[in-house]
């Protein structure tokens, strides 16, 4: 299998609508806004199989201290295959030694970013106000 993972710049709207609507996250069903917010990234990676998107990643950050990784997704055929730590790998490097990593995790992704090092930061409980039904 020849994944190709990469930064990039912003896929078209229905291949990445096609990939949110498989993974059943609710941003699919407001294509314009995703978009925009992919569009606003500090960084986006995606993993493309003969030209396919299959996965994608992106990073929110200061260019400092601090960076989010909203979104990381992967085709669900091609998950537990190693292309989302690949992604991950790629999207954490312009952000080598910064202060802060974050992110949200929730059921088995949890684990999955354990193991790639993320933990709870001390005692801190994680918080949000959600209009969204996937998680």
């Amino acid at each position: 299998m020849n994944i190709v993972v990469s930064r990039t710049d912003l896929p078209q709207q229905a291949e990445v609508v096609r990939l949110y609507r498989a993974n059943g996250w609710a941003a699919a069903d407001k294509p314009t806004q995703l978009m925009a917010a992919l569009a606003g990234s500090h960084t986006l990676v995606t993993a493309r199989l003969n030209g396919q998107l299959i996965g994608l990643g992106n990073a929110i950050s200061d260019g400092h201290l601090v960076v989010y990784y909203p979104h990381l997704l992967v085709m669900p055929e091609y998950q537990r295959q190693g292309v989302a730590k690949q992604m991950m790998g790629v999207l954490q490097q312009p952000y080598q030694g910064f202060h802060q990593h974050m992110l949200v995790a929730d059921g088995a992704a949890v684990g999955f970013y354990q193991a790639l090092g993320f933990c709870r930061a001390g005692d801190t409980e994680p918080m949000w106000i959600y209009s969204g039904t996937d998680h």
